[in-house]
């Protein structure tokens, strides 16, 4: 069925464990604004009426205080919570420190999540047309359907000059479909020429223009289908393995193998920036201060 109502889940739950503490709720313009500032803003000009934050428990207090004040009358508002224990419990290992990833963290939000929506990381920054070109097709779509969508971005244009950082590589097909998604964890400039590792730990090349994903999203609530078994099955197969993950890629990936549902890859204008490194910062800073001064963005958000 139709739906008018579009969401916009934020996956807040990381660790920032390369970026040095808690990116998600760093302040980045000197009226205190965060990144996830700019991304809600910049949604819900684009017709997005409900957010849903995924994060943990530790911050709980302090992440309430930044959005619940700015969010009042203008959407419905959920917090869900990624914890460590947040699996079945013979899967529970007390020696594990990160959370299971943005697969397990998009399964939390399961429950509070019955329309069509759009997944987004805090730490990334996507520009209001990205937001305008998702929310035109999560609002043309039934719930029901299988029809998914991401926005695509070159590989050239999201990697760090301070270190490695990780991407969905895309294959697209000529028709402008998804065909393959590779959770590529790690990605480097090394000496002015992209590279990334292959399964021995030895840098490849990759093409500068290669499509990736940003982990923007967009799909209906058909995608929990496909992500509660894949997750099932990757705890079983995992069960010794401290550091795995859980990506949104790999369940894109069976949705694809499944030939039951589409991924159409939606191109948008959008400067992409983000932060993956405290060295990022002063980049991220200079580009949010030069699109207030162009008056894409208010002096004040809220």
């Amino acid at each position: 069925m139709l739906n008018n109502k579009i969401t916009l889940v934020v996956l807040a739950a990381g660790m920032g464990s390369r970026y040095g503490g808690l990116k998600q709720m760093d302040s980045f313009t000197d009226e205190g604004d965060t990144i996830i500032d700019f991304s809600v803003y910049d949604a819900l000009r684009a017709g997005f009426n409900k957010f849903v934050f995924i994060i943990r428990k530790s911050f709980e207090k302090e992440f309430k205080e930044i959005f619940d004040k700015k969010l009042q009358g203008k959407a419905e508002v959920v917090y869900v919570f990624q914890e460590l224990d947040g699996v079945p419990a013979e899967y529970v290992n007390a020696e594990r420190v990160k959370p299971w990833g943005t697969g397990h963290a998009l399964l939390v939000a399961k429950d509070a999540v019955q329309e069509n929506f759009a997944v987004i990381n805090a730490d990334d920054f996507y520009g209001v047309e990205a937001f305008q070109v998702m929310a035109k097709a999560l609002l043309d779509k039934n719930t029901d359907d299988y029809e998914f969508t991401m926005i695509g971005y070159l590989l050239k244009n999201t990697v760090s000059d301070f270190g490695f950082v990780s991407r969905g590589e895309c294959q697209v097909s000529p028709t402008g479909y998804l065909t393959t998604v590779v959770e590529r964890t790690h990605i480097e400039k090394i000496q002015g020429e992209i590279k990334r590792k292959d399964a021995a730990d030895n840098f490849i090349s990759i093409d500068e223009n290669t499509i990736v994903s940003m982990n923007f999203w967009g799909f209906t609530p058909k995608y929990f289908e496909f992500g509660t078994q894949l997750f099932q099955f990757f705890l079983e197969s995992n069960k010794e393995n401290l550091k795995a993950e859980f990506y949104i890629p790999s369940v894109v990936s069976e949705i694809l193998n499944s030939g039951k549902a589409t991924v159409e890859v939606l191109k948008s204008d959008a400067q992409w920036f983000g932060v993956t490194y405290k060295e990022d910062k002063e980049v991220v800073l200079k580009a949010i201060q030069n699109l207030k001064e162009l008056n894409i963005y208010p002096k004040k958000l809220w």
